[in-house]
C-alpha cells in the first residue's frame, strides 16, 4: 500500500515537517516488516493537494499563509480536503490556528480559517517571538510508540492555544460570530459515508501546559488564567490534529511517527469503507446481513460482521 503525505508548503517550516516525517517512516520500517510506502510531497497547487492521502499545515505565520492560499487558489481546496473529505490533517502553531473553527485576536477580513476542529483558538497567546520558550512535555498519546517515553521538547514560538472546546454544529459556529476580533470558519459539509466515519462531534484534548499561563499572569500578565486545569496546547477531534507547538523544530520524530500510524489507520479504513459501500450497492447483500443484526449501516458495524458478509458477496458474484 502506497501513502502520500503532503505538507503544505506556502511559508512557515515545511521542509523540516519533510525531514522528520521520513525519519518517522525509517523508523516504522525497522520495526515492521508491513509498513506502507510513504511518500512525502511539498504542496503549493490544487493539483498537489489531490495527490496526497493526507496533510501537514506548518508553523509560520497564519495570517500570511491563508492569503498565499486564497491567492494560489487553494483555500477552498484545502477546505474540502478537511472538512468535505475529512482526510487526515495535523496543523502545527499557525496549522492550528488555520484548522480552528473560531480564532480570536484576528481583524475581520484579515485572516481566512480552514476549520476542522471545534475549537477557539488565542493567537499568540504567550506573547511576542522574544517570549518563545522550550518545554517538556508528558505526551500520553505517545505511549502507542514505545512504553516509559521521556518527555517530549516542545518549542512554543508565538504560539496559540485552544481558549475554548466549542459546541459541534453542522453548519458554521453561529456563537462565535458576533464576537469581537473574533474570525470564524466557514460551512462545509462532509461529502460520503467514508468523510462521515472519519469524523467526531467531541474534541479530544492530548495535552496541556500545566501552570505556564498563571506563572505569566501572576508576573503582571494580562492573561485569563486557569491555575488547574492549564493550557490547552494538543487537541484531536476524529482524523484532524492540532498542535500549539512545534514538533518539526526538534528533530524528535516520536509526534511525526504515532501521526503516520493514525494516518495509515485512517486510510485503511477508508480503503475498507469504499470496498464495502461498492460491494453493497452492487449486490445489497452486505447492507442487508448488517441490518439483520439490527444495528447502523456504517464502517464499524460492517467491520465487525464482514467475515460473515464476504461469502455472501463472493456466492453472489
Amino acid at each position: 500500500m502506497s501513502i502520500t503525505v503532503g505538507v503544505l508548503a506556502l511559508q512557515g517550516a515545511f521542509y523540516e515537517h519533510v525531514q522528520l516525517l521520513k525519519q518517522a517512516a525509517a523508523n516504522s520500517a525497522t520495526e515492521t516488516h508491513d509498513s506502507p510506502k510513504w511518500e512525502f510531497i511539498e504542496v503549493r497547487t490544487p493539483q498537489e493537494l489531490d495527490r496526497c492521502d493526507a496533510l501537514i499545515l506548518p508553523g509560520g505565520e497564519s495570517t500570511t499563509i491563508s492569503l498565499v492560499a486564497a491567492r494560489s487558489n487553494l483555500l477552498e481546496p484545502l477546505r474540502d480536503f478537511v472538512k468535505v473529505h475529512r482526510r487526515p490533517t495535523w496543523g502545527t502553531c499557525a496549522g492550528l490556528i488555520l484548522l480552528a473553527e473560531s480564532a480570536n485576536r484576528t481583524k475581520k477580513g484579515g485572516q481566512e480559517l480552514i476549520g476542522g476542529l471545534d475549537v477557539r483558538v488565542n493567537r499568540n497567546h504567550f506573547g511576542r517571538q522574544t517570549e518563545s520558550f522550550q518545554a517538556p512535555l508528558d505526551l500520553p498519546f505517545l505511549n502507542s510508540c514505545g512504553q516509559d517515553q521521556p518527555p517530549f521538547p516542545a518549542v512554543f514560538i508565538r504560539a496559540p492555544v485552544v481558549e475554548k472546546i466549542l459546541p459541534h454544529e453542522e453548519g458554521i459556529q453561529t456563537s462565535e460570530v458576533g464576537r469581537d476580533e473574533t474570525v470564524v470558519a466557514p460551512s462545509k459539509h462532509v461529502k460520503d459515508q467514508a468523510a462521515l466515519d472519519a469524523m467526531a462531534t467531541q474534541v479530544e484534548v492530548l495535552a496541556t501546559l500545566p501552570g505556564r499561563a498563571a506563572k505569566l499572569a501572576s508576573e503582571g500578565r494580562n492573561i485569563d488564567a486557569d491555575k488547574e486545569a492549564g493550557d490547552i496546547i494538543a487537541v484531536k477531534q476524529g482524523n484532524v490534529f492540532g498542535t500549539s507547538f512545534h514538533p518539526e523544530l526538534t528533530g524528535d520524530a516520536r509526534i511525526h511517527l504515532w501521526w503516520l500510524r493514525q494516518v495509515e489507520e485512517s486510510t485503511i479504513q477508508r480503503i475498507l469503507m469504499c470496498v464495502i459501500l461498492d460491494e453493497a450497492e452492487a449486490t445489497g447483500c452486505l447492507r442487508k446481513s448488517v441490518e439483520s443484526h439490527h444495528k447502523p449501516f456504517n464502517l464499524s458495524t460492517s467491520v465487525s460482521i464482514i467475515h460473515e458478509s464476504v461469502p455472501l458477496l463472493c456466492r453472489k458474484n
